[in-house]
């Protein structure tokens, strides 16, 4: 069953790439890179709070 939703996910996913394609035209690579730079800031950003989080947690346990 985890699979068939996988295959359904991916195949949702692929419908609205075609469709984002078709409708953006020629701007496509311009929307391309403003979707991944938007996701990467997101990612990265996560990142760098799990890094503060787990910093924190070091620093609190080596003073008690």
């Amino acid at each position: 069953m985890t699979k068939l939703l996988r295959l359904a996910g991916l195949a949702v996913a692929l419908v609205i790439s075609l469709l984002f394609a078709v409708f953006v035209g020629d701007q496509g690579p311009w929307y391309f890179a403003w979707v991944i730079g938007t996701v990467m800031i997101i990612l990265i950003s996560g990142a760098g709070a799990i890094m503060l989080d787990a910093q924190s947690n070091l620093s609190s346990d080596e003073e008690i």
